[in-house]
């Protein structure tokens, strides 16, 4: 098969879904249990096709950037999406577009060299450490043992949780986490996630109580995301680091983050891409800040991850994959163990997954899965 002039001819798209078995969300709500997985299928006129996850919006606007050209050139191609839209704006639901056909660019860069992805991106090592992260909020007290079962067996030794409205539950909450976890390690990394439902005073009273009995690793989006000046100083009111960055949509948007000191474990979302997360993390290592990857189905940033000098350990949220979906990695010894096959690993049976069933989306702006209206505003911890 040539590579001098490999060419994008085309794109399609699939929906699958991911059954969780369990409902899954956070403090601003749940959705059932199975969630759709949106696909995007870059075609060349040698037969070789790319897959990415994560999103179809907009790609009609983005895709006149790449047809023709050769995928390999995956950087120079990033940027001319980033160009072709730079009018409108970028970021948002658009910047999840530029994500999924990014992936996919460097699954086919990848696959042209007849190589994993991890070791084309320069990895030494085909393992990352990992931390359990069941999206668990819904999930009853007495299930969070039979839950994080699975992860336990396969050997990790860190856990986040999910929470930031009751105290008490959240603090009950770790307590059984940490306890199910001592089965690896006698001192287990303990993360709590309040996803951006706080303001600067209640998150660093809600920290610090939580903090007269736990040893807490990281407490993550304590605040908004683009709070830098409070950011900063819940992290220097508290012991534990303050991880934050998933929901920024572009290099730019980390800069005050950075400047402010108000990160202090960096983080990039999935969804956002390859080229996104490889770029915020040599920013973050001129920083000497660690990184840690926010996980998506198949866990598409695991190979980058790989790649990077500051990888601290990614995010697992489950141990299976979507319905049509296999990916060539396994889930041990604490983290993701990635295998051999050519490019990212990912493959898709189009035929069962045009027979998956529709599900709940995260993003219905009716809910229920959306920010609260006191979210921030509340005088005291609520009892849920």
């Amino acid at each position: 098969m040539s590579r001098e002039s490999m060419k994008i001819t085309g794109y399609r798209t699939l929906t699958t879904v991911h059954r969780w078995g369990r409902p899954i969300g956070d403090v601003n709500g749940h959705v059932a249990g199975t969630t759709e997985v949106p696909i995007v299928i870059l075609e060349t006129d040698e037969g070789l096709e790319g897959i990415g996850l994560g999103s179809h919006r907009d790609l009609d606007r983005l895709f006149p950037a790449l047809l023709g050209e050769d995928p390999r050139a995956t950087t120079a191609l990033y940027d001319r999406m980033l160009a072709f839209v730079f009018k409108s704006g970028h970021s948002g639901a658009t910047f999840g577009g530029i994500g999924a056909l990014d992936m996919a660019l460097w699954d086919l860069k990848a696959k042209a060299a007849g190589e994993p992805l991890w070791r084309l991106l320069g990895a030494r090592d085909r393992y990352i450490p990992g931390y359990a992260s069941g999206l668990e909020i819904a999930v009853a007290d007495e299930d969070l043992a039979q839950l994080y079962s699975g992860w336990v067996e396969r050997g990790f030794t860190a856990v986040k949780i999910k929470g930031g409205r009751d105290l008490a539950s959240d603090r009950r909450r770790l307590e059984i986490a940490a306890d199910l976890f001592r089965a690896n390690t006698t001192s287990p990394a303990l993360m709590f996630d309040a996803n951006e439902s706080w303001n600067r005073k209640q998150a660093v009273r809600h920290i610090s109580a939580l903090e007269e009995t736990l040893d807490l690793t990281w407490v993550e989006e304590p605040l908004r995301r683009w709070d830098a000046a409070g950011l900063a100083a819940v992290s220097q009111a508290v012991r534990a680091s303050v991880a934050t960055g998933e929901n920024l949509t572009g290099l730019d948007q980390y800069r005050s983050l950075f400047d402010s000191g108000a990160v202090d474990v960096v983080q990039t979302g999935s969804v956002w891409g390859v080229t996104h997360f490889l770029r915020v993390a040599v920013l973050a290592h001129g920083h000497d800040l660690p990184m840690s990857a926010v996980s998506y189905n198949t866990n598409p940033l695991a190979h980058a991850a790989a790649a990077i000098p500051n990888n601290l350990c990614i995010e697992v949220q489950d141990l299976g994959s979507p319905v049509g979906i296999t990916v060539d990695q396994e889930i041990a010894d604490g983290g993701i163990v990635l295998g051999d096959a050519p490019g990212s690993g990912v493959v898709i049976d189009e035929a069962a997954i045009r027979q998956a069933k529709g599900a709940n989306g995260w993003t219905d702006p009716v809910g229920p899965h959306f920010r609260p209206e006191r979210a921030g505003l509340r005088l005291v911890p609520e009892q849920v």
